[in-house]
């Protein structure tokens, strides 16, 4: 069994602020650096982070069949077409959430450990009911995902404190699950016109460590709908700004960009 597993739930308390599109490109990114890596679906009922991957018409079983011994894990795990070290764990689209149990979910992640597996991606259904608990409930760590507006920030916050209260780390007292914020759908301009808050007003109030910044961007959405990570097309912001995140997750040091306005050139400011 490795030691060294880590879980890291993808999470947030609002919908729609990109915490599937985090977890499949976070999970690809420390793939791509040569570790082994899962992402698990717990959004059972609705099933996303296969589409997003781009695995979707490889789906046999899925995390319910396994809980449910209708099926082994190696029979539900898909392997990555470009990425050899990065496995897919699917969710039911026919279940409910009440088919995820702390007792099976705790199963599947130490199965996951036994096979030698560095990082377990859980990739968080939105808001704070029994999916979202049963994907935080066995972290090491959180990657809580905001955007820049109040709203979400304010369920960030309910998220964080459930991160502290109800997981297995908190009913033992053991140490506190290490987490990072995530600031996605970010445009420095609408910052500038006081359109969105600015990173500085989302670390005072939730007071996390930054981990990164992901612009707004097209290349998300045109990502998604081709089922590529975006971090695979190192051409775009989106991509960068995601590598850095990895980069800086697996303990380097990185300069935190896209925060500022770009500076645009002579050229630029002549053909607008």
């Amino acid at each position: 069994m490795s030691n060294a597993s880590k879980v890291v739930v993808v999470t947030s308390g609002k919908g729609g602020v990109g915490k599937t599109t985090t977890s499949a490109n976070i999970a690809t990114g420390i793939a791509l650096q040569g570790k082994k890596v899962v992402a698990i679906d717990f959004d059972v009922g609705l099933r996303n982070l296969d589409l997003v991957m781009g695995c979707e018409r490889r789906v046999v079983y899925d995390f319910v069949n396994v809980i449910r011994n209708e099926a082994k894990l190696n029979q539900a795990l898909i392997r990555d077409k470009r990425v050899e070290t990065l496995y897919v764990l699917p969710a039911s689209q026919t279940r409910d959430k009440d088919a995820l149990d702390a007792e099976g979910v705790g199963r599947v992640i130490s199965e996951l450990k036994e096979q030698g597996f560095d990082y377990i991606i859980c990739d968080s259904p939105a808001g704070i009911e029994k999916g979202a608990q049963m994907a935080m409930y066995f972290a090491d760590e959180a990657i809580v995902v905001t955007n820049p507006e109040v709203s979400s920030v304010r369920d960030s916050d309910r998220v964080l404190g459930l991160l502290s209260a109800k997981t297995s780390r908190a009913e033992v007292g053991g140490t506190p699950i290490r987490t990072h914020l995530l600031l996605t759908r970010y445009s420095p301009a609408m910052v500038k016109k006081g359109e969105m808050l600015s990173v500085g007003d989302v670390l005072e109030l939730l007071g996390i460590p930054l981990l990164g910044v992901i612009p707004e961007s097209k290349a998300v959405l045109q990502s998604s709908n081709k089922g590529t990570p975006a971090i695979l097309d190192e051409t775009t912001d989106v991509a960068q700004a995601y590598l850095d995140v990895v980069f800086r997750y697996l303990g380097e040091e990185r300069q935190h960009r896209f925060i500022e306005e770009q500076k645009r050139g002579f050229f630029g400011r002549l053909f607008g």
